[in-house]
């Protein structure tokens, strides 16, 4: 096969379907759902489809990244709309060539930061992926360069934030897709045409516990009736509401 004839697009909607009963039929993790900041693509040769990868946003918590970036908790939050998570790469039955796979990889890098750019309003600085060591090796990650940085702890994203469940730990891969990323990321003034939404970030237990001791000598003007909450309460949820991005 020659390499030279692939190109990698954008899933269209009218390919979706088979798009995801591809993934389920073929893949261990099944399909992934294309909600939020997600592109599925294909890797194609003429009209033959080759490869199916899936971008979406970023892991909210991985130490292993975190720490190869360095930067720091009170910018984090703020900053990972500009990682982007390869949550599926699979070679589809019959398309397994020598050198596809990196192949793929590279030409994904060419041009996902300027499709992000296109459908969501900003680039990608940076791509991250978790490889189950006691599946795969990663060796197509490796062969286009992508940088081990550790491992998970094996904590799951559910809709309610994190399973507190630990599963098998994950292989950390990194691809920085423009030069001095890290200090990038890790830089304490943003530029202001990467920004995205309002600033965020992410209190800890510890510090949601102690907002209310600063209120707590502010006289409530309320009447009895009214004191449903405690106003120290109702202050600290207001303002840990407002440091997370809450606007309204």
């Amino acid at each position: 096969m020659n390499l030279q004839e692939i190109s990698v697009r954008p899933v269209a909607r009218e390919e979706d379907a088979r798009f995801k009963g591809l993934l389920d039929a073929h893949h261990y993790l099944s399909a992934v759902a294309k909600i939020g900041h997600t592109i599925w693509y294909v890797a194609i040769r003429q009209w033959q489809w080759l490869a199916l990868l899936v971008v979406g946003a970023a892991a909210w918590k991985c130490a292993a990244r975190d720490r190869w970036i360095g930067w720091d908790r009170r910018y984090q939050f703020d900053r990972l709309h500009l990682i982007g998570n390869n949550a599926r790469f699979l070679i589809l039955p019959g398309a397994h060539t020598f050198n596809l796979a990196s192949r793929v990889l590279s030409l994904l890098e060419q041009r996902v930061s300027a499709d992000w750019q296109a459908r969501f309003g900003h680039p990608l600085w940076l791509l991250e992926t978790f490889v189950d060591p006691r599946f795969f090796h990663a060796t197509s990650y490796r062969a286009a360069n992508w940088l081990a940085v550790g491992e998970s702890r094996g904590f799951r994203r559910i809709r309610a934030g994190y399973d507190n469940r630990a599963g098998a730990p994950k292989q950390v891969f990194v691809r920085a897709l423009l030069g001095s990323v890290r200090a990038r990321l890790r830089d304490p003034i943003l530029d202001p045409r990467y920004r995205y939404g309002v600033p965020k970030m992410l209190l800890t237990d510890d510090q949601m516990r102690s907002l209310p001791d600063f209120f707590a000598d502010i006289p409530d003007p309320r009447r009895g009736q009214g004191r449903r909450h405690p106003l120290p309460a109702a202050l600290a949820i207001a303002v840990a509401a407002v440091l997370c991005g809450a606007r309204g």
